[in-house]
């Protein structure tokens, strides 16, 4: 029976973490559970994630068994002489303790979490983003200043292998291991620039600036969408990280410097406001 059951968590094992595999850069039909991270920050939420499912599968057993157990213990017919007892000191204070050193290690791991997410104090690089109704605008300013857009390609110009509604004419590209500060901002409305597998997803508010951070681990093309409700075209605004080496990256510098002009076509309040944060 040993045997059997060890032999069971090894296939069980072994499935997920082909499953999880196959969903590393984009949402696939019927997925469940995160996408497989890519950043240090993803892989801390993963770890947050992990230890809430514990606390409350253990809060559920318990209650369950409780519920069981007195229902049980102390039904009509098994006890037809009820208990007088009205208090019991060492139960009530149990009762008050546990849960507050529950929330106390849950607010001590979410808080250091969110500190770690909030931004990275020596960044390698920085990357824009503009939100526009409906598309996307990425700016470089480490790399020469170069600007782009990107849009989502229509369905009927998707080929093959390219997924519908993810795929976008032009891909943001980033090397990976290197601390990369994204500022973001809005020229219209709130838009919100979310990557799954980096655990961002960050709002993107008109007339300011906010900012997060990436350390990407591993290379490969990574989707996300516009997470906000901002308008008609809400649902095509899709996001498409590439992540390839620091090598990779100088020659696409490169080919982008003389592909791309210089900053342009852009709000000018949205531009003096990123240009007012030092680099």
């Amino acid at each position: 029976m040993k045997y059997t059951f060890n032999v069971s968590l090894v296939v069980c094992a072994v499935f997920f973490n082909v499953v999880g595999y196959a969903f590393a850069d984009q949402p696939k039909p019927w997925q469940m559970g995160f996408q497989p991270a890519a950043t240090p920050v993803m892989e801390q939420i993963h770890s947050f994630h992990e230890l809430l499912l514990y606390i409350l599968v253990s809060i559920t057993i318990f209650v369950l068994a409780l519920l069981v157990y007195v229902s049980v213990r102390f039904n009509e017919k098994a006890n037809p002489i009820p208990s007088k007892t009205t208090h019991n000191t060492l139960l009530e204070v149990a009762w008050t303790v546990v849960p507050i050193v529950v929330l106390v290690v849950i607010s001590v791991t979410s808080l250091k979490l969110l500190y770690f997410m909030d931004k990275t104090h020596n960044p390698e690089m920085t990357l824009k983003v503009i939100g526009h109704q409906w598309y996307w605008q990425y700016e470089y300013p480490d790399d020469g200043g170069f600007t782009f857009d990107s849009f989502m390609v229509a369905d009927n110009e998707l080929q093959e292998g390219q997924p519908r509604m993810l795929t976008v004419d032009e891909e943001v590209v980033l090397p990976i291991n290197t601390d990369i500060r994204v500022l973001v901002a809005s020229e219209d409305v709130i838009h919100n620039w979310a990557v799954p597998a980096f655990g961002i997803k960050i709002d993107l508010l008109p007339g300011r600036i906010n900012e997060t951070w990436v350390r990407i681990t591993r290379e490969g093309t990574y989707k996300g969408q516009c997470s906000e409700l901002c308008g008609a075209n809400h649902g095509f605004m899709p996001i498409s990280v590439r992540a390839v080496s620091k090598e990779a990256y100088k020659v696409w510098v490169k080919e982008a410097q003389e592909e791309y002009a210089k900053i342009g076509g852009q709000n000018v309040l949205v531009a003096n406001a990123f240009n007012s944060i030092p680099q």
